[in-house]
């Protein structure tokens, strides 16, 4: 089957002087858009997970700049200082404002800036397709893997990053059974990445997030797929929470790890995973879902939302400029030094 057959969904969309977001919160149950007619609108649906996923985050901030200078040019400044707050972990974020802030360093006005944006949205999507072919190189045919969060249209520009290598595994034989742990506590694998799946004909089996070690012990998984929100210089990767121990678990079982992530995700300027910063979201997200409290009151949570993986731990990044095998230091700065 074609790549196409297995790439339907759009989550990010244009529409001339205002940016439609596929509310994530509210999938599987419902397909709702929310439209942003100005950059608070943007930097709200960033902050409360209207939009989530490193590379989908960058490109609708990229579309908040355009917002910006269609309705209040002299306010440019203040509005890339509130995009850039809305997260702190996702490099992409702050890549693609700098871009933007680049663009109108150079004097574009907003037709201008609507040509980057579009420009960083299309060659989103044209990384994802090389990144799938590269990913799904490595994988030998028949094979199983496990996936983590969700990493596919709905948190990219199309396709996907580990999604992408996935779609793209599938369709040319090479992956035969996709696994997706739940992803608590917002359950974008449950949510998200089998609503995905499902509605593209891939072959998907959920599972609890503490079923992964003993589902590795089966054999029936040869490869952890994986995306990133930013990876620095040595290879260390941030990722969404439980993500570290996944690699733990797949070292010790023999079974690959692989994180795939466009080259913007690269974070050259951080040394190690020490310097990442993890962003710590509110414990309420923990103690309950979807409004109704499911914990005793006067229990307290801890609710990071992102953990690093070491590089010593990764056998494979992707990026659309290249495969780096066991990454270190000098095999990173190899490929995206300069």
């Amino acid at each position: 089957m074609s790549q196409q057959s297995h790439d339907s969904i759009r989550a990010v969309l244009w529409r001339d002087d205002h940016l439609r977001l596929l509310d994530q919160r509210m999938l599987p149950r419902e397909e709702v858009y929310v439209d942003c007619r100005t950059s608070d609108d943007v930097a709200q649906a960033i902050r409360d997970l209207v939009v989530r996923g490193a590379p989908a985050i960058g490109i609708a901030a990229a579309w908040g700049v355009v917002l910006a200078a269609q309705r209040n040019p002299g306010g440019l400044g203040a509005a890339l200082s509130h995009l850039r707050a809305a997260r702190p972990t996702a490099v992409n974020l702050m890549w693609a404002l700098d871009r933007m802030q680049r663009a109108i360093a150079r004097g574009a006005d907003a037709g201008a800036l609507a040509v980057e944006a579009q420009a960083i949205q299309d060659e989103d999507l044209a990384a994802n397709r090389r990144m799938g072919d590269l990913g799904a190189a490595l994988i030998a045919p028949g094979s199983g893997v496990l996936t983590h969060c969700n990493t596919g249209s709905l948190a990219t520009a199309g396709f996907g990053t580990a999604l992408g290598v996935i779609r793209a595994g599938v369709s040319s034989g090479r992956i035969a059974q996709v696994f997706a742990g739940e992803t608590r506590p917002w359950l974008q694998g449950a949510r998200l990445t089998v609503w995905e799946l499902v509605r593209d004909a891939i072959p998907a089996t959920l599972i609890a997030d503490s079923a992964a070690a003993h589902l590795m012990d089966t054999g029936r998984v040869q490869w952890v797929i994986v995306g990133a929100d930013r990876i620095a210089a040595n290879g260390d990767t941030a990722n969404k929470i439980g993500t570290y121990q996944l690699a733990i678990a797949a070292r010790h079982h023999g079974v690959k790890f692989m994180v795939v992530a466009p080259s913007s995700t690269v974070d050259m300027a951080t040394a190690s995973g020490k310097d990442i910063e993890i962003e710590l979201r509110p414990a309420d997200e923990l103690l309950g879902y979807a409004g109704q409290r499911t914990v005793i009151e006067g229990a307290r949570a801890w609710n990071p939302v992102f953990d690093v993986t070491p590089a010593a731990l990764i056998d494979a990044l992707v990026t659309e400029r290249g495969v780096v095998e066991r990454p270190d230091a000098a095999r990173m700065a190899a490929l995206f030094a300069g």
